[in-house]
């Protein structure tokens, strides 16, 4: 006879991953009302702890997908759900962090300023939101080792590594028009065809010498070490496409799919 409870685990299971995407959300959610209650009153480590949430979110983002493979819980519903997080916690949030840490302080001074920072933010969720809704259509159609723009969960960390790195809110025009010009190449890699690679690709040992040197990196640089990530990934990537074009081959370029 069949317990009574198995049903109940059953279900429990299968609403584990989602919780882990609920966690994420709580984390872009808080970010999101950090940076507005800090918006009047520019203490840096708010701003700071605002970016931290957004990559703690960025964990629980990784982890739902490894609870739901490891569970075998892996759905529809989930996907949709994951992507609907990823909307809030690395697109929304962002730009309402650098929206508040970047332009309120300077509304007084730089009116224009201000206008403009709005235009930028927009343009990142705006960006944000076809970058995903692109991901979602081309699934089993690309090559599954370079996604086609950077990811919103990068681009959105990206945004964020800036604050954790210097947290103390813009206090210039010249670091206010620093921020918006961030806001619009950031978002306009998401939507563009440069070929970034997958951290999904197989393990082998230059994966794990990789990741012990940026681990390294990591205890040595601090708070600095996300920045250079970013900046080293972008300019790399751009490098790596250039060089495609260009017939070099010593790593192979994606694959073409016809429908």
């Amino acid at each position: 006879m069949t317990s009574p409870r198995h049903p109940r685990l059953q279900r429990a299971k299968f609403a584990l991953p989602s919780f882990v995407t609920l966690l994420s959300i709580a984390c872009g959610f808080g970010s999101i009302v950090i940076s507005v209650d800090n918006a009047g009153i520019g203490d840096a480590h708010d701003y700071r702890l605002a970016a931290v949430l957004l990559v703690l979110a960025g964990v629980f983002d990784a982890l739902d997908g490894l609870v739901a493979r490891a569970t075998g819980t892996s759905s529809d519903f989930g996907v949709q759900l994951d992507s609907i997080a990823d909307m809030m916690n690395f697109g929304c949030a962002p730009a309402m962090l650098l929206y508040c840490y970047g332009f309120v302080h300077l509304g007084a001074q730089a009116p224009t300023l201000l206008r403009l920072g709005g235009i930028a933010s927009f343009f990142f969720v705006a960006c944000g939101a076809l970058r995903l809704a692109r991901f979602n259509v081309s699934v089993g159609r690309t090559d599954p080792r370079y996604f086609v723009g950077i990811p919103i969960t990068a681009g959105g960390a990206c945004v964020a590594s800036v604050v954790v790195a210097w947290p103390d809110p813009a206090n210039t025009v010249l670091h206010g028009g620093l921020l918006v010009a961030l806001l619009f190449v950031v978002g306009s890699l998401m939507v563009s065809t440069l070929r970034f690679p997958s951290s999904k690709q197989k393990i082998n040992a230059a994966a794990i010498v990789a990741l012990l040197v940026n681990v390294g990196l990591l205890v040595w640089l601090q708070a600095v070490y996300f920045v250079l990530f970013f900046a080293v990934y972008i300019l790399g990537t751009a490098a790596l496409n250039l060089a495609w074009r260009m017939g070099w081959r010593g790593i192979a370029p994606p694959l073409v799919y016809n429908d």
